[in-house]
């Protein structure tokens, strides 16, 4: 009888071509499997919470897996860190139900996009910044969330939205806009689900609220047209981190 694995996961996504598994592609999935073929002696496919695009990071991505047999869970994560690239890393192991699923039994995610809104970005954070030169009108920004925060179709702020199954009305619980004295800022978006490049659309059409280009009244006109149009650009994947996953 097999035994259910849950692990939380931190990558930098700089080099990879997503989380899932692509034909002759670098991507987090594959470099995990990769990794346990290699301890289990088989192949183990892993379960996701969710998918992230190419270059885009996460600090707590979730998955699930079966072992044919128990492993100790200290030792197991020990192994699957010293095999593993170092911009992949188990952060936690847990023996969970069999009924764990890692998407379906999921009650909500949270998204972190971090932009650097000053003359240069530090150099340690060039690869997890988009950089924004501009002066940002954090205040717009704020009073645009006010108006994206609740059950919305979110069309206008999906990549695909011809293509979404299930639809595309979401529930978004939260959007926080917070800037640091140094200029980092950061914009927090967490709901239930999400739609392809959604929060990165979010992102982007803040972004032209905070440099002036559009109203934050705006928020309610682009929702209400249900339409993607160039009003709402789909910020660079450089700065959006997959954050935490609840359960």
């Amino acid at each position: 009888m097999s035994t259910r694995y849950k692990i939380t996961i931190a990558y930098d996504g700089t080099e990879y071509a997503g989380w899932q598994v692509q034909p002759r592609k670098n991507t987090v999935q594959a470099e995990i499997e990769r990794v346990l073929q290699t301890l289990a002696g088989k192949k183990v496919r892993i379960h996701h919470s969710g998918r992230t695009d190419a270059g885009v990071h996460a600090k707590g991505q979730v998955a699930h897996f079966d072992l044919d047999e128990p492993v100790d869970l200290s030792k197991f994560q020990t192994s699957l860190n010293a095999l593993l690239n170092p911009d992949v890393r188990i952060m936690k192991l847990q023996k969970v139900k069999d009924d764990f699923h890692a998407r379906f039994s999921a009650t909500g995610k949270e998204y972190r996009y971090f932009i650097w809104n000053g003359p240069a970005v530090p150099p340690e954070l060039r690869l997890y910044r988009l950089h924004e030169r501009r002066p940002l009108d954090i205040d717009a920004m704020k009073r645009a969330v006010e108006l994206l925060i609740g059950k919305h179709d979110f069309a206008a702020f999906a990549a695909n939205p011809n293509r979404e199954i299930g639809g595309t009305v979401k529930t978004v619980t939260k959007i926080t806009v917070t800037r640091s004295r140094e200029g980092d800022v950061k914009i927090c978006v967490a709901g239930k689900g999400f739609l392809y490049k959604m929060v990165r659309s979010i992102a982007g059409f803040l972004l032209r609220v905070g440099i002036g280009e559009l109203e934050p009244k705006d928020a309610r006109r682009v929702l209400r047209a249900k339409e993607r149009t160039h009003e709402v650009p789909t910020a660079k994947p450089l700065g959006l981190f997959l954050w935490k996953v609840d359960y």
